[in-house]
């Protein structure tokens, strides 16, 4: 019996869409295929540890995964959860017609809790776009997906809450946020303020004049002189951030699971502070920027 869902591949801070799908048929062994990376070959024995634990079991007759599109390279434990799920489903263990419905991620423990994900706003944003009913993900990742607007977004704690769910037995309420209430009350929420700084007026208004032409700015002097503390504070003269922008940051972070606790939009300028011996390629990409240096001189 052949079950399918969605899952997603993040690439870049953009997501694309991948159907997740499952055969069980006679033979033995299970087989994946869809280039998955070793974190996600991995995911058999997560999904079975899980199973065991609510009392359900992995087939032992033949399994094939798919993860489609199969030129794709497939990265990280996300995948999880539609794999468990439709495992359930294509052996008859579970009864279900809404998998095809939503896109389904979430990292399993060994007991069948959810762990947190990376690059939960590209995927919610790629399931708006492709017109999916919701996202049934980690409940911890809940809030940074539902910055999405006209998507339900489902926050479950572990496998078992996913199952009752998606067979019926357990209504789950979306988690639903006013985008632009939350932006509006966050906005330029700085920790610190270029008005504290006190005296250094020639510096600070060689910044005054970098931040209001947009111009760069680089701050030469001894230890202790106040680049750093100057230099921190400069985000906060500059102008805040659209909501687009504050959506394209907090997309950036969301990939490098940098959003945070609260998991809602970033509001105020970025800012990083790295040492004074980083090197230029460090500073713009490192090891990836590398290699695509490497690849356009070639």
């Amino acid at each position: 019996m052949v079950s399918k869902t969605f899952g997603s591949a993040v690439h870049g801070v953009d997501a694309r869409t991948i159907t997740v799908e499952v055969n069980v048929t006679q033979g033995k062994n299970f087989h994946m295929s869809g280039l998955p990376d070793t974190a996600v070959k991995e995911s058999e024995h997560r999904v079975e540890s899980s199973l065991k634990s609510l009392n359900y079991f992995m087939p032992r007759n033949k399994v094939v995964v798919n993860l489609a599109p199969a030129d794709i390279r497939k990265e990280g434990s996300a995948y999880d959860l539609p794999i468990a799920l439709c495992i359930l489903s294509a052996s008859a263990q579970i009864s279900t017609q809404i998998l095809e419905q939503y896109v389904i991620m979430g990292e399993l423990s060994l007991d069948g809790e959810l762990r947190p994900i990376k690059g939960v706003l590209p995927i919610a944003i790629q399931a708006r776009k492709e017109q999916f009913k919701g996202f049934i993900l980690p409940k911890s990742n809940a809030r940074e997906a539902a910055i999405v607007n006209n998507l339900d977004v489902i926050g479950v704690d572990n496998l078992n809450e996913a199952i009752e769910f998606v067979e019926g037995k357990k209504k789950i309420e979306p988690l639903s946020i006013d985008t632009r209430e939350v932006f509006q009350n966050k906005l330029n929420n700085y920790e610190t303020d270029f008005k504290d700084v006190q005296g250094q007026e020639n510096i600070k208004r060689a910044l005054e004049i970098a931040a209001a032409g947009g111009h760069n700015a680089i701050l030469i002097g001894p230890p202790g002189a106040g680049k750093t503390m100057l230099a921190k504070r400069l985000p906060t003269i500059l102008p805040p951030l659209t909501l687009n922008e504050a959506l394209e940051t907090t997309k950036i972070h969301s990939v490098a699971g940098k959003v945070g606790a609260d998991g809602t939009l970033i509001t105020t300028r970025p800012f990083r502070s790295p040492h004074h011996t980083i090197s230029d390629v460090a500073l713009v990409g490192g090891c990836q920027f590398q290699k695509k240096a490497r690849i356009s001189r070639s």
